[in-house]
């Protein structure tokens, strides 16, 4: 049986590989999604992000969902969407330190990225 994951990462502008991540999960303009099995990128999509008023922070969790995603990697979160994903069965992963969205999917590949500690949570909009 083939492992596969689907893992969503907030992008800027048209989103894809080469797009920069948004470092805003919530107002992100997209999320890049990448499937992944044994271990490969196997396809690329888009997804849009609708605006934040619609349906607040738990809109994104729905969304994702829907498109099956299984993984997500965030530059940060608040706490509510992580208890969001997590009682989705989608897993958070954390990283701040890659900008583009091919070098994140590659960090993760290489088991780099870490589940995210709920210590890292935003608080509120001070960020």
């Amino acid at each position: 049986m083939s492992e596969k994951v689907v893992l969503a990462i907030p992008s800027v502008g048209d989103g894809g590989l080469d797009c920069e991540r948004s470092g805003h999960f919530g107002r992100c303009d997209c999320f890049t999604v990448v499937e992944i099995e044994d271990g490969a990128v196997s396809a690329v999509r888009v997804v849009d992000n609708p605006p934040h008023v619609e349906g607040g922070c738990l809109r994104p969790v729905e969304l994702l969902a829907s498109h099956g995603v299984s993984a997500l990697m965030v530059a940060g979160i608040g706490a509510r969407p992580l208890a969001g994903f997590n009682d989705a069965g989608i897993t958070v992963y954390f990283d701040n330190e890659r900008a583009i969205v091919r070098d994140a999917v590659e960090a993760f590949l290489a088991g780099e990225t870490e589940i995210i500690d709920p210590g890292y949570v935003c608080g509120g909009h001070g960020h």
